[in-house]
């Protein structure tokens, strides 16, 4: 099961259906969910993530986390899909980026680039990465 627990709600309608499309696409390999963060004071930001990860592998997205190419992305994430219950929680922060007590407590640190995104694209970017890691795990043709 993936996660991705993200402040803030994507209100833009092409990149919600865009997200909502790549969705559907790794729903037919993997169940995947959304959990949307309101943001608010950094306590209450952080209980929430922490919630959000309960006993699931947290992976953080960071710009100064590591940066691996799809091909190690869907590796690490069929490892990480394969440890304790089996869940993984992708999060992503705010205008503020993730409470540093959360971005500490992860399992992993990743970046989808050295640029920086507003967590709407980063979202995307991020879904339809998970959606070309499932297409290499099972040797599909969009990945390659």
């Amino acid at each position: 099961r993936i996660v991705i627990a993200a402040v803030g709600k994507v209100k833009d309608r092409p990149l919600r259906e865009a997200i909502d499309e790549y969705i559907g696409r790794v729903r037919r390999c993997v169940a995947v969910d959304e959990t949307e963060i309101a943001d608010g004071p950094p306590d209450r930001v952080r209980a929430a993530f922490e919630k959000a990860t309960r006993e699931a592998t947290a992976i953080a997205l960071e710009v100064d986390g590591a940066a691996p190419s799809s091909e190690v992305f869907a590796r690490q994430l069929e490892r990480y899909g394969a440890r304790g219950k089996g869940t993984v929680v992708f999060l992503i922060g705010g205008a503020d980026g993730l409470p540093p007590e959360v971005s500490r407590a992860a399992h992993a640190r990743v970046s989808l680039s050295t640029l920086t995104f507003p967590h709407r694209l980063a979202r995307l970017v991020l879904i339809e990465q998970i959606y070309r890691a499932m297409t290499i795990l099972r040797n599909e043709p969009y990945a390659h």
